[in-house]
């Protein structure tokens, strides 16, 4: 192992207490609620930590600095998307999805939810709804794993294959046995993690590079146009960059915080603190890409690991500028990045699963405890999978993330928007919003057209949907009921 040991025994010991963790929430987890939503018993803190840790994945200490290393800060438009997207789904879509969850059936989960909004009793929604979930999800989980295993397989000279198990293992592990409170008691840990690394790594190297306006002038020097945030952009690429903010309205491992938080007056602090973490976050990445850009001209020797790999440049920076304790609570922060976002990730499918096919449609009567075994068991099962399309090493972890990213805003983001919004919705519109939005989504990433990310299509197309076939009917009296007391509700408690 080419690691120093100081590192390896920090991820160690990082690992073991995620796994703690775990036990700690297995005590507090006595039925299916508490398994997937925690019992709806998370304060502001953990609310808004656990969601910004389960949205920021590996791509966030690996993609986008290796994106802005490359390319300058014409790649930044991801990070002011996602900032806006993130900000209008807290303020229109959590609190009233908090309320309309448990106005509708105390659903658990977003197929549960749609099923108990529109009275579908086909269970065609119920089914459509938790197979995008599966679909996307698994592709979502495999590039959770593909990041694990190139962080430990350059941290520690593994092999791919043996990294990518390795890096699996110990996400499994806690979520298999904690559930949700498990999963959003270490978000919290990784969130911390996160982004002492991201506002510590790039004041060290603007300090190894000597101040801010030697960095600056070694950037220019490499390339006048990487300060340019329009160089090689045109109209539509810029619009795609923006458009990942569209994606928030529909991942169901953040819509899954909001369905958690003890209420919804916790909501606006949580607002608050996310948002904060979150821009903290994103600066802190853009300025390890971008100040990356001068110390590996300057340092030309130790630029061969980022050449091959531009999504190594905050790995390589960790290693090469801090001590070796310090370093492996650095690199900890992208196992934390990658755990917290793949735990969510294993719990929605199985979930789905669980409460939206066994339960739903086999096992009308199983008891709580037999429906919590089934979950961890579909935990394990949906691991697999993803560990099986992630065996290929030439996989790029945000290639993946913006697959999954663009099936989930397009198919749920305008069905969750949109029914949380507006009473007129029906179920057929839902049908037809969920449809159209993950076949656009697969078309056009399919043909590759006009060059535009794939999402916007699917938003658009999907909401004209929804709003189309849900005029040609009407919704029920429990429906227009049911909404109103909702809406009510917020408004008295926000």
């Amino acid at each position: 192992m080419s690691a120093s040991n100081p590192t390896l025994i920090t991820f160690v010991i990082y690992i073991a207490a995620m796994v703690l963790i775990g036990f700690m929430a297995y005590r507090s987890t006595n039925n299916l609620s508490d398994y997937i939503l925690g019992g709806r018993s998370l304060g502001s803190v953990v609310t808004a930590l656990s969601a910004g840790a389960s949205d920021m994945s590996g791509w966030l200490l690996m993609g986008l600095p290796g994106a802005i290393y490359m390319s300058g800060l014409s790649e930044s438009w991801i990070a002011i998307g996602l900032i806006i997207g993130a900000y209008l789904n807290w303020l229109f879509v959590a609190g009233r999805l908090r309320v309309q969850t448990e106005h509708n059936g105390d659903a658990l989960t977003l197929p549960d939810y749609f099923s108990s909004r529109f009275e579908d009793k086909s269970g065609l929604l119920r089914i459509i709804s938790a197979v995008v979930i599966l679909v996307f999800f698994t592709i979502y989980c495999a590039s959770g794993i593909v990041a694990g295993a190139r962080l430990f397989e350059s941290t520690f000279g593994m092999s791919y294959e043996t990294a990518l198990w390795a890096g699996a293992a110990a996400t499994i592990a806690y979520t298999f046995v904690g559930g949700f409170l498990a999963v959003s008691w270490t978000d919290t840990v990784q969130a911390t993690l996160m982004i002492f690394a991201l506002l510590l790594t790039p004041i060290i190297v603007l300090l190894a590079t000597g101040g801010v306006d030697t960095t600056f002038l070694a950037i220019e020097a490499q390339n006048p146009d990487n300060f340019n945030m329009l160089k090689g952009t045109t109209f539509i690429g810029i619009i795609s960059l923006m458009g990942w903010g569209l994606g928030y309205f529909g991942q169901p491992h953040i819509l899954a915080r909001f369905m958690a938080a003890d209420s919804v007056k916790s909501i606006a602090n949580a607002r608050r603190i996310s948002m904060t973490w979150m821009i903290l976050c994103l600066a802190g990445t853009v300025a390890v890409g971008f100040f990356g850009i001068a110390y590996f001209s300057a340092n030309p020797a130790m630029a061969m690991p980022v050449s091959e790999n531009h999504e190594r440049v905050f790995i390589e920076l960790a290693k090469i500028l801090f001590n070796p304790w310090i370093a492996g609570v650095l690199l900890s922060a992208i196992l934390a990045a990658v755990m917290s976002t793949l735990s969510c990730q294993l719990l929605v499918c199985s979930s789905a699963l669980t409460e939206d096919f066994y339960k739903a449609f086999l096992r009308k009567n199983a008891s709580q405890l037999e429906l919590v075994w089934v979950g961890r068991a579909m935990v394990l099962a949906v691991a697999l999978v993803a560990i099986v399309m992630a065996a290929n090493p030439e996989n790029r972890v945000l290639g993946l993330v913006s697959y999954a990213w663009a099936g989930f805003g397009a198919a749920f983001g305008p069905v969750v928007l949109i029914s949380v919004l507006w009473k007129g919705m029906t179920r057929n519109g839902a049908l037809a919003g969920i449809v159209v939005g993950a076949l656009t989504v697969i078309v056009w990433k399919h043909f590759e057209l006009l060059g535009l990310y794939e999402i916007i299509p699917g938003f658009i197309f999907a909401s004209l949907a929804i709003f189309l076939v849900s005029k040609m009917g009407e919704p029920t009296a429990g429906m227009l009921q049911r909404f109103a007391a909702a809406e009510k509700d917020f408004h008295l408690n926000k």
